[in-house]
């Protein structure tokens, strides 16, 4: 069995990271055997070069090797891809052709993003999987095939799991055996080793003399972030060995090429629940709705108080159910002038409303004639909140349960 560093030279890999010699310390294990792999790990760190291994040390290596970008064929033609076709059985198809699974018979497919892989097709690898079975699209016959399969996938399938979007019995089938690969930014006393391989190599490449970082330019390359590991440092690289005519670079020059962190860039929000315009209408007009069921009950309420008993007996017995209606303190309600509600009440009363059953009609007449309007109660709602939050949009947005896009909205709708 060849030694993890042997293996590092025969395929060019750079580093010395303890988690970097456990994942080809794995691959090494496992490729004399024809269990399956899955490679994890984020793009850019190099999941490619795990598969190569395995193939290039299994019972396999003199069969054919392919490596399958599961994500950049499209959906409607992957599984004449993977499995083949047969002549007429869609639009195009004027031959009979041969799917990667038929090529590869007795060698290793790597599947790369096979996260991206779409439900029918999932279903489909499965069957390879168990029994080494395929059906060609548009046939009937089934074909039998002794393949290996490695794949690889830079998202969480739990996740994917748990959305609906990957079959959990895919994922125990292809996990066999787990090899991650750990992120650039783990690797801190590689990233160096890496950015003078790529130096060199430009070098050699553009006839030019190679870069020399100086400490400072050493620290600021190992507390980079590199969210796009190995890919955007070696792009870095390359930028800096072409613009740079001084070959000397200080940590300056070197931040110079180096973006903000997050700056340009979208960012990743986990476990942060995005909701629609739509819905966060719905929930701000459910509020209004139980605030206007309130008052509504309050001003029934009232009402018949005062049709029996009249506002002074009333501001005696109930003020602040008084107070709660007309939203005053108890020294600015004008008590000498009846509400409205009681002169009504008194020229109904006048006309024979002497049952309980009028009473209660009567009542949802003035409901009808009191109630603000929905566009009214919600504008009153922003208009506190803002003043509450002294204008903050976000805070505001916040508090009533709605996004900032849509309280920017409303704020041009209503002209606040």
């Amino acid at each position: 069995m060849e030694t993890v560093q042997a293996i590092k030279q025969r395929f060019e890999i750079i580093g010395n990271d303890p988690k970097l010699n456990r994942a080809i310390e794995k691959a090494i294990q496992v490729a004399p055997t024809d269990i399956s792999v899955l490679v994890i790990g984020e793009s850019g760190v190099g999941k490619e070069s795990i598969p190569k291994i395995i193939h290039t040390l299994s019972h396999r290596k003199h069969g054919k090797y392919i490596a399958v970008n599961c994500g950049a064929i499209p959906e409607g033609t992957i599984d004449s891809e993977l499995f083949g076709h047969e002549k007429g059985s869609f639009t195009g198809a004027t031959n009979t052709r041969e799917g990667y699974f038929e090529v590869a018979d007795g060698g290793t497919i790597f599947l790369d993003e096979v996260g991206e892989l779409p439900l029918t097709t999932q279903v489909r690898l499965l069957r390879v999987l168990e029994n080494g079975e395929f059906i060609k699209v548009g046939s009937s016959q089934v074909q039998k095939t002794n393949v290996r399969i490695v794949a690889a996938t830079n998202v969480n399938l739990f996740d994917a799991i748990e959305k609906g979007k990957f079959r959990e019995d895919l994922y125990y089938r292809l996990s066999t055996v787990d090899i991650m690969l750990p992120p650039l930014r783990d690797r801190k006393d590689d990233i160096h080793l890496l950015f003078r391989k790529f130096a060199a190599d430009f070098a050699h490449k553009y006839k030019m003399p190679p870069l020399k970082l100086d400490e400072n330019a050493v620290q600021v390359l190992q507390k980079f972030r590199w969210s796009g590991n190995i890919r955007q440092l070696r792009n870095v690289a390359e930028q800096i060995s072409v613009l740079e005519t001084n070959r000397d670079i200080s940590g300056a020059t070197l931040q110079s090429y180096l973006p903000t962190e997050g700056s340009n860039l979208p960012s990743v929000i986990k476990n942060k629940k995005i909701e629609s315009d739509f819905s966060t209408e719905r929930e701000i007009l459910y509020k209004v709705l139980f605030d206007m069921k309130s008052d509504l009950h309050d001003l029934k309420k009232l009402t018949l108080e005062l049709m029996e008993n009249g506002s002074s007996k009333v501001q005696e017995t109930n003020p602040n159910l008084i107070k709660k209606i007309y939203g005053q303190k108890e020294s600015e309600i004008d008590f000498e002038e009846e509400p409205r509600t009681s002169i009504i009440a008194t020229q109904n009363n006048e006309s024979n409303y002497e049952e309980q059953d009028d009473n209660y009609m009567f009542a949802e007449t003035v409901e009808e004639e009191e109630v603000l309007r929905l566009e009214q109660k919600e504008v009153e709602m922003i208009k506190k909140s803002l003043e509450k939050n002294k204008g903050k949009r976000k805070a505001a947005a916040d508090e009533l349960g709605i996004s900032e896009r849509t309280l920017y909205r409303k704020i041009k709708q209503f002209d606040l």
